[in-house]
Parts: structure tokens; C-alpha cells; sequence
């Protein structure tokens, strides 16, 4: 059994990732912010990561073999709002938890998740992006996920600390929050069955296309990543095909149980937007094995039965 630390437990992904954890006999450290711990979770820890001392005080107390670091403001809309606070949480939070590895964990691994953001866009061209192509951030969020990956390799190279970059692709699945374009769209059709919301739905940008993954198989891929992966290198977290936004509605209409229409509003184009963003997830599947599992139209369908379940 390992002692491992999940930054972000609460979130979204974390949730996922500690049920897998505990699930393969691990004991699992947490910390969550804004989230309050819930009474299961007796190792959690309500700790905002830009707190240097509390942090440091957190992973020398906690003893970690292993930390996942998930916690981040991740909403690249909310990047562009929350500018400061996104470089916050996400640089000086990822600062503050290597320099406490560092100081008091220094044998201990760490797998930084990054995003496949970092990429932007290369002149339109319909690219899958290998590990090696260069980075265009083009929104906040994106800044502070490649400084990030900086900072990660620092350490590698110079205090000569474990850390292993993953780079994920979107991913979704149950649990995640409305503010997410797919929970979203997922949230506005059981809301409509149930009759409490008029029976359209209001989306942005429908062209762009995307490389989605289950959450669930997601968080095995890191799982992996952390017993397989070596330090410095960096992985795509992909399912190396590319989705419109139109086809994802389309397939959520059609597990709609009630006539839904289509409203384009204004509101939810992003100040930016990169028009195609897939990965190529070779290098991931040649060294640790995984494979994505769950067909994306069951995503989709377990994804709208969360809220069908949410809105009861």
C-alpha cells in the first residue's frame, strides 16, 4: 500500500482518481479547495496550494511516496476573467508543492498534469500533436500549464526530483461541472426532460474539433503513467481522434427524451478559440500500454444520466 497525495481530490478528476486509488489498496492523502472534505475523507486537507507553509507543513506531515497534481483552475474561459487568480493557484501553487517535495519529500514522485492547451494552434494546419511539437499558448490557462512544465523539468534537471508531465486531452464523464461544455449541453437536456428549463439549448462555437477521452480511462492512464513513466519526459493523454462539437450535440439530442432546439449564444464564444486540437498518444501506449476503453457515445450517455440523476 502507497502513500499517495492528490492535489485537487474534490474536483472533478480527482474524485475519479481517488476511487481508483483506494480502490487498488492505496492510502490516500488529500487536499481540496473550495470544497470542504467530506466525512470520508479523513486524510483531506481544506488547503489552498497558493498557502506556502501550509502546503510545506501539509507533504512533510503527510509523508507522501506519491503525489498526483491535479489542482488547478482549469476553465479556459474563466482563465481570461480570473487572470490573476489562475496564475496563482496554477504556477505559484505548483512552485510552492515542488519546493515542499523538495525540502521534505525529496524521494518522492510526482506526476504533473499539464494540458494539451500548451499546444494552441499551428496556422490552422489539422495536426496530431506529438510530445515534441512546439507550444503556442494562446489564453491564460495555457500559460500557466507550459511555465508549469517548465518549472516541472527545473526540478528534474537540477534538484534532481522524480516528476513525470502528462499532458491530457479534453475529457469528460459523470461528475463533471456544468461550467464544461459537454455537462453543459448534458446538464440543459435533464433539466428540459424534467420541465424545469424551456426546450433549447445555448451553445458557442459548434466547428471547433476536439480529442476526447472517458474520465475514467483518463485517470488510468495516469495511474500508469506514475509506475511507468520517466522523469522529464512528457505524455500526450489521448484518444488520437478528433470530434466536432456538432457531432456531440447531435448525440446528445438524440439520448434527449423530449424535441430540444439549438440557440447560438453570443456569450459563450471565447475570446480565442483553437479550431482543431488532437493528440497523438503513441508514445503513452508504447510505454505504459494503455488504451482507451470506454466508446465516447457511452461517455456521453452516462454523462446526461448523472444530471438526469442531479435534477430529480
Amino acid at each position: 500500500m502507497s502513500r499517495v497525495l492528490v492535489t485537487g481530490a474534490t474536483g472533478f478528476v480527482g474524485r475519479h482518481l481517488v476511487r481508483l486509488l483506494r480502490q487498488r489498496g492505496d492510502r490516500v492523502l488529500g487536499t481540496c479547495y473550495p470544497d470542504q472534505p467530506g466525512g470520508e475523507d479523513r486524510d483531506f486537507a481544506h488547503l489552498d496550494l497558493r498557502s506556502e507553509a501550509d502546503l510545506a507543513e501539509f507533504v512533510r506531515s503527510g509523508r507522501p511516496e506519491r503525489i498526483f497534481h491535479l489542482a488547478a483552475l482549469s476553465n479556459v474561459r474563466q482563465s481570461w476573467e480570473k487572470r490573476a487568480e489562475t496564475i496563482e493557484t496554477n504556477l505559484l501553487g505548483t512552485s510552492n508543492l515542488l519546493e515542499a517535495v523538495r525540502r521534505f519529500a525529496p524521494g518522492c514522485r510526482v506526476l504533473f498534469l499539464s494540458s494539451s492547451d500548451v499546444y494552441g494552434e499551428l496556422s490552422g494546419e489539422e495536426k496530431y500533436f506529438k510530445e515534441e511539437d512546439p507550444c503556442q499558448v494562446v489564453n491564460p490557462y495555457a500559460f500557466t500549464k507550459a511555465a508549469g512544465e517548465l518549472l516541472s523539468r527545473f526540478y528534474v534537471q537540477v534538484e534532481k526530483l522524480d516528476i513525470v508531465i502528462a499532458r491530457p486531452f479534453p475529457h469528460t464523464g459523470p461528475g463533471q461541472a456544468a461550467n464544461f461544455v459537454f455537462s453543459d449541453w448534458a446538464w440543459q437536456v435533464a433539466l428540459i426532460e424534467r420541465g424545469k428549463k424551456p426546450p433549447f439549448i445555448e451553445v458557442g462555437n459548434l466547428a471547433i474539433r476536439r480529442d476526447y477521452s472517458d474520465v475514467r480511462d483518463t485517470v488510468k492512464a495516469y495511474v500508469l503513467l506514475m509506475g511507468k513513466g520517466r522523469p522529464g519526459e512528457t505524455y500526450n493523454v489521448c484518444s488520437g481522434q478528433a470530434v466536432s462539437l456538432q457531432e456531440v450535440l447531435d448525440t446528445l439530442l438524440k439520448l434527449a427524451a423530449r424535441p430540444v432546439e439549438v440557440r447560438q449564444d453570443p456569450a459563450r464564444l471565447r475570446k480565442t478559440d483553437i479550431p482543431f486540437l488532437a493528440g497523438d498518444g503513441s508514445k503513452l501506449r508504447r510505454e505504459t500500454g494503455w488504451t482507451p476503453a470506454i466508446p465516447f457515445c457511452q461517455t456521453l450517455r452516462d454523462l446526461v444520466d448523472f444530471w438526469r440523476e442531479k435534477t430529480l
